[in-house]
C-alpha cells in the first residue's frame, strides 16, 4: 500500500460497521493486587455497575455467588502467574429485576512497567454471540442453499458475494464472481437499467420488485428472462452496506403468458372479424372488411384476390379443391395448369402503400392476373390448404407469407395473402390457423353477397318484367311514370304500378307496394301485380277489386290459399302473421266521356291532383295548389276484415293526377309530412310537359337515398272530344232496334268510318235486340271514338247475358256467337244501376283488324 493511501486509512475516521457493533465487546483490567484498576463504559453498559462502583475491588467478590468464590479466586491466582483462562461466568442483568445472565470471558495475563503481573479482561455477552450465531447460519443457509440466484453488491455496485446457484447459471464459483459488475453478464442496454436500478435502490432505500430483465448464459445463447427483486442491505449501527438482489428465472412463465396473451389476442382478432365482417353485402366491401381486421393487427401486409367468374356473376368458376390424387392427362394435370383468373380486389399495408407482390410479379387493385402453374398461389387454390412462403431476397421487405385459400360451403372463391415484414415475428403453427378460420369468415360472407347478388339481380329483373314497358297509353290521358330501383346495397322491394284498358275507353291506373325486399317480395308483388290485371278485366267496381285482392294477398303465405288462411284467422286473432303478405295499394278508374275518376285505398300514399288554373285569353297562368285527395285509406292488403270505401272525383281538362309510393316522400333523413309538402310543391305548376314534369318531381325530392324503390305514375286529363262521342237513350219497343241501326249509320261516316258501317250496324242491333227481348227498362246505346271504335248497350237487368252455343233446332241464340266473331272484342259489365254489353271494333288500317267477314264454315259451326 503506497505511504499516502496507508497514512490516510490509519488517521481517517469513518462510522463503525464491523462484527463489534452486533457482540458489543466489554474490558476492564486487574492489578498486580488483584483487584480491579480500570473499567471500560461497554463494562458499565454489559455490567450495570459504574467505574466507581467497580475500581479498587475484588472482580470474584464483585461479580461471583459465594458458593462459587474459592474457585474463582484459585482461577485468579493462576492468571496472575501468566496464565490464560477463557471461560463462562454468571452475571446480573442490569435492570433491577434480579435476573442472571452469562457472559463469556477472556483473560490474559500482563505486566505493568515495573514487571508486575496482571491481567486484562474481555468480555462479551453470550446471548449476543448466539444470536449472531443463528443468523449466520440462517443466513448461511438462505445465501448457499437458495434454488434462486442470490448477488450481494457492495456500495461500488460491484459483486461482493454470490450464491451456488448464481456460480451454476452463470459458471465458475461463488469466489470467481467478486468484484464483477452487471456489465459482465448482461448486454449493455439491460446492463444500464440494472445499473440505474440499484443506484437508485441504494440511494434511496426504496426496493424494486419484478424487474424484468433479458439476456443470456455462458451456455446457451437463447435468450432468458429474469425477474429481479433489489433491496437495501444496512449494517449493525444502520448504515446501508450495498444491495441485495435475488433473481428468479422466468423464461417459462414468460413464454407461458405470451403463448396465453397471442391467444387471447387471437381470440379477441377473432371476435372483432366476426363484429367487423360481413356488414354489408357488396363482395368487394368485404375483402376490405378483412383487410381492416388483419392489418396491422396480425399482419403488416395483406392482400385479396377473388375469381373473376365470380364477380362477373358467373357460377361456372373453379368449384371444388382438387386433391393430390385426381387423376389428369399427361401434361396436362393440375400441376402444370395456372389458376384461373383472379381479380385483386382489396390490399392494405401497415409499412407501406405498394402493391403486394407476394410469390409473383407486382399486382394492383383492379387488376385480374393468375397464378403460374406449380406457384403457392395456384397450389393452396388447387388443394384448398394454406401455404406458408419463407422470406425472400435480403432487399426483400417481408419474411415470410401465409397464402389462404377462401373457402366457404366446399367451394374456393379466392385466395387471401398476409405477410409480416422483417423484424415482426415469423407466422407460426397457431397464427396459420388464425389466418384459415378468418379466411373462412370471410369466404362465407363473400358467397353470401354473391348468391345475395345473384337473388338481388333474379328479382330485379322479375320486377322490370312485371312493370309495364315504356309509357303506357290510354284513352283520353297522357301518362308518363318512373321507377327507380333501390341501390344495391338494399334489396329489391314490391313497389310497381300498371296501367290497364279497361272496356268504354275506361283506364285502371295502379300503384302498389308490398311490404318486405327480397326476391320473395318480387315474386308477391307479381302475383298480385296479375291478380289486379284479371280482376280488372272483369270490370269490377275499384272497391271490390281491393276486396278480392286482400283476399288473395291473405292467401300469398298460407299453403291452402285464402280460405285457409281466413280459417286460421278465426281461430287463432293473435296467430303469426310472419308468413303473410301485405300489401298496399291505390286503385283508380277513370272514364274519358264523364272525365270522372273513380279511386279506392288499401292503406296506400293519398293521390295528388293539380287542378289547371282557370284563366282568360291573354292572361297569365298562375301555379294551383297540389291537393291530396281526401280517399278513405283503408287497411293494408292481407289484413282483411273491414270493407274498401271508394271515392268519384271529376277531373277537369288538363288536370294532373299523380300515384306513386312511399318511397319518393319518405326516407330516413326526410319525414313523411315534409315530403308530401315537397310532392305538392314540385307539382304546383303542371303546364309543362309530363315527363319534364316527372324528372322536375324526381330532380326535387330526395330520391338518391336509395333506401327503398320509387314508383310515380303521373296522368294529365285529355278528355275525349264532344264529336267523339255518341250517347242515345231508345224506348224499350221494337223499333227501337232500327232507330238503333240508323243513329250507328248516321254516325259512322261522320268519323269516316264507312268501312265499318256494315258490321257495327249488325252488332249494334244484335246487342239492343238482347236489351229488348232480356233487359228491363230504358235502353242506352253509346258509340266511343279513340284508337278503337266502341259500341256500348246499357239497360236496368243486372242479369249479365253470357255467349252459349245453340242448338240445332233453336231459332234464335245466335247473337252474342256473331258479337264474338265479328268484333275485336266484347262482355259485360255491371253498374250501379243494371249493365253494360260492349264490342269493340279496330280502325281501318290498325295493325290488327277483326274479322269482318265470316267464312262458311264459321257459319255452319254456328247453326251446327
Amino acid at each position: 500500500m503506497p505511504r499516502e493511501t496507508w497514512h490516510d486509512a490509519l488517521w481517517h475516521s469513518s462510522p463503525p460497521g464491523s462484527i463489534y457493533d452486533y457482540i458489543k465487546v466489554a474490558s476492564f483490567s486487574i492489578g498486580p493486587d488483584g483487584l480491579i484498576d480500570q473499567w471500560s463504559l461497554r463494562a458499565e453498559e454489559l455490567f450495570g455497575l459504574t467505574a466507581a462502583q467497580t475500581v479498587g475491588r475484588d472482580p470474584v467478590d464483585a461479580f461471583m455467588p459465594p458458593e462459587l468464590r474459592p474457585d474463582a479466586h484459585r482461577k485468579v491466582a493462576e492468571i496472575l502467574d501468566g496464565k490464560e483462562w477463557t471461560g463462562l461466568i454468571p452475571f446480573r442483568i442490569p435492570g433491577g429485576n434480579g435476573a442472571h445472565g452469562v457472559a463469556e470471558i477472556y483473560v490474559m495475563p500482563t505486566q505493568t512497567e515495573t514487571a508486575e503481573r496482571a491481567a486484562l479482561c474481555v468480555v462479551v455477552d453470550v446471548r449476543a454471540l448466539r444470536r449472531i450465531e443463528s443468523d449466520l447460519a440462517a443466513s448461511q443457509a438462505i445465501f448457499g442453499q437458495s434454488p434462486f440466484g442470490f448477488l450481494l453488491f457492495g456500495t461500488d455496485l460491484t459483486v461482493q458475494r454470490a450464491n451456488r446457484r448464481f456460480a451454476t447459471v452463470f459458471g465458475g464459483t461463488a469466489e470467481t464472481h467478486r468484484g464483477r459488475t452487471v456489465h459482465d453478464y448482461l448486454p449493455a442496454h439491460e446492463a444500464d437499467r440494472m445499473a440505474e436500478a440499484l443506484r437508485r435502490v441504494l440511494d434511496t432505500g426504496d426496493a424494486v420488485t419484478d424487474l424484468r430483465i433479458t439476456g443470456s448464459t455462458p451456455r446457451s445463447r437463447e435468450n432468458r428472462h429474469w425477474s429481479i427483486n433489489l433491496y437495501r442491505v444496512h449494517g449493525g449501527s444502520g448504515r446501508p452496506i450495498g444491495v441485495a438482489g435475488i433473481g428468479t428465472d422466468v423464461t417459462r412463465r414468460h413464454l407461458a403468458a405470451r403463448e396465453a396473451a397471442g391467444v387471447r389476442r387471437n381470440l379477441a382478432l377473432l371476435n372483432e372479424a366476426g363484429h367487423r365482417i360481413g356488414n354489408s353485402l357488396d363482395l368487394e366491401t368485404t375483402a376490405r372488411e378483412l383487410l381492416d381486421v388483419t392489418v396491422p393487427g396480425f399482419c403488416d401486409l395483406a392482400a385479396v384476390d377473388l375469381y373473376q367468374g365470380l364477380l362477373l356473376g358467373d357460377d361456372d368458376r373453379p368449384a371444388r379443391p382438387q386433391g393430390p390424387g385426381v387423376p389428369s392427362l399427361p401434361g396436362q394435370g393440375p400441376a402444370r395448369t395456372p389458376s384461373a383468373a383472379l381479380r385483386r380486389v382489396a390490399f392494405a399495408s401497415a409499412v407501406s402503400d405498394a402493391p403486394l407482390s407476394g410469390p409473383g410479379a407486382l399486382v394492383a387493385v383492379g387488376d385480374i392476373h393468375r397464378y403460374p402453374a406449380a406457384s403457392p398461389g395456384a397450389l393452396a387454390l388447387r388443394t384448398a390448404r394454406p401455404r406458408l412462403i419463407e422470406g425472400g431476397g435480403p432487399e426483400d421487405l417481408v419474411q415470410s407469407t401465409l397464402v389462404v385459400p377462401m373457402v366457404a360451403h366446399d367451394t374456393v372463391v379466392g385466395l387471401a395473402q398476409f405477410s409480416r415484414t422483417k423484424g415482426s415475428e415469423p407466422f407460426g403453427e397457431r397464427d396459420r390457423a388464425v389466418a384459415v378460420e378468418l379466411a373462412a369468415r370471410a369466404a362465407v360472407c363473400i358467397d353470401n353477397a354473391r348468391l345475395y347478388r345473384r337473388e338481388h339481380e333474379r328479382a330485379l329483373i322479375l320486377q322490370r318484367s312485371l312493370l309495364p314497358p315504356g309509357d303506357p297509353e290510354a284513352a283520353g290521358l297522357d301518362i308518363a311514370c318512373r321507377y327507380l330501383p333501390g341501390n344495391a346495397a338494399t334489396e329489391v322491394g314490391g313497389d310497381w304500378f300498371d296501367v290497364i284498358e279497361l272496356p268504354g275507353h275506361r283506364t285502371a291506373l295502379v300503384v302498389g307496394d308490398v311490404m318486405g325486399r327480397g326476391l320473395r317480395a318480387a315474386v308477391a308483388m307479381g302475383e298480385l301485380r296479375t291478380a289486379v290485371r284479371t280482376l280488372a278485366l272483369l270490370d269490377l267496381e275499384p272497391a271490390e277489386v281491393l276486396t278480392a285482392l286482400d283476399e288473395i294477398a291473405r292467401g300469398l303465405g298460407a299453403p291452402g290459399g285464402s280460405q285457409q288462411a281466413s280459417r286460421a284467422a278465426l281461430h287463432s286473432r293473435d296467430s303469426d302473421r310472419s308468413e303473410v303478405y301485405l300489401a298496399t295499394c291505390v286503385y283508380a278508374v277513370y272514364d274519358p266521356v264523364t272525365r270522372r275518376c273513380t279511386i279506392a285505398n288499401a292503406g296506400h300514399m293519398p293521390p295528388v291532383l293539380v287542378s289547371p288554373h282557370p284563366c282568360g285569353p291573354g292572361e297569365e297562368r298562375e301555379p294551383m295548389p297540389a291537393l291530396l285527395l281526401e280517399v278513405p285509406p283503408g287497411l293494408p292488403l292481407g289484413v282483411g276484415g273491414e270493407p274498401f270505401e271508394e271515392v268519384e272525383v271529376e277531373l277537369p281538362e288538363g288536370a294532373l293526377l299523380a300515384l306513386y309510393t312511399d318511397g319518393l316522400v319518405e326516407s330516413r333523413d326526410h319525414p313523411l309530412e315534409e315530403g308530401l309538402r315537397g310532392l305538392r310543391a314540385a307539382l304546383a305548376d303542371p303546364v309543362r310537359p309530363l315527363e319534364d314534369v316527372c324528372d322536375h318531381v324526381l330532380n326535387t325530392l330526395d330520391t338518391r337515398h336509395g333506401e327503398d324503390d320509387i314508383a310515380l305514375l303521373m296522368a294529365r286529363v285529355q278528355g275525349l272530344p264532344v264529336d267523339a262521342v255518341g250517347d242515345w237513350q231508345l224506348p224499350r219497343e221494337a223499333r227501337s232496334v232500327g232507330r238503333a241501326r240508323e243513329l250507328a249509320r248516321a254516325k259512322l261516316p261522320a268519323w269516316g268510318l264507312e268501312g265499318l258501317l256494315d258490321t257495327t250496324e249488325l252488332l249494334v242491333s244484335e246487342l239492343v235486340t238482347n236489351a229488348l227481348r232480356y233487359g228491363e227498362g230504358e235502353i242506352r246505346l253509346r258509340l266511343l271514338l279513340d284508337r278503337t271504335l266502341v259500341c256500348e248497350v246499357w239497360d236496368a237487368n243486372l242479369v249479365q247475358p253470357r255467349r252459349r252455343r245453340a242448338r240445332d233446332t233453336d231459332e234464335g241464340g245466335r247473337g252474342l256467337q256473331l258479337v264474338g266473331l265479328l268484333s275485336a272484342g266484347w262482355g259485360t259489365r255491371r253498374t250501379h244501376r243494371g249493365k253494360t254489353v260492349w264490342f269493340e271494333l279496330p280502325l281501318p288500317g290498325a295493325a290488327e283488324e277483326a274479322v269482318t267477314e265470316l267464312s262458311a264454315e264459321q257459319l255452319l259451326n254456328m247453326y251446327g
